[in-house]
């Protein structure tokens, strides 16, 4: 059984800085593509980032680009989300998904083409 625990929120003014940790159980982290999701109230949940399994691609969607960064470790079994320049539309649930992927480096950027899933952690950015 895989699990995945994330932390790192809390409430940030507008332009301030957090960083989100997902901490993965299981011996086969390197094996899976790692991303980030949010939702917002009301809102269905969107993709923001994904990582290769090697670290070596990244994938953000066009609301974060140039602001939030992904990194893992693959010792540590932990992926990070680094969000910069966080605007009050970035408050939202975060959730830590693991994909498992037979081919290519990151796969689709739908919710259900993700196997495990974090409980969440909840970002506000006030203005």
């Amino acid at each position: 059984q895989v699990q995945l625990v994330e932390s790192g929120g809390g409430l940030v003014q507008t332009g301030g800085s957090l960083r989100l940790s997902c901490a993965v159980s299981g011996r086969t982290f390197s094996s899976y593509v790692m991303g980030w999701f949010r939702q917002a109230p009301g809102k269905a949940r969107e993709f923001v980032g994904g990582i290769s399994r090697s670290g070596d691609v990244t994938k953000y969607a066009d609301s974060v680009k140039g602001r939030f960064t992904i990194s893992r470790d693959n010792a540590e079994n932990t992926v990070y989300l680094q969000m910069n320049s966080l605007k009050p539309e970035d408050t939202a649930v975060y959730y830590c998904a693991a994909q498992i992927l037979r081919t290519g480096v990151i796969g689709p950027t739908t919710p259900n083409a993700w196997e495990y899933w974090g409980q969440g952690t909840q970002v506000t950015v006030s203005s």
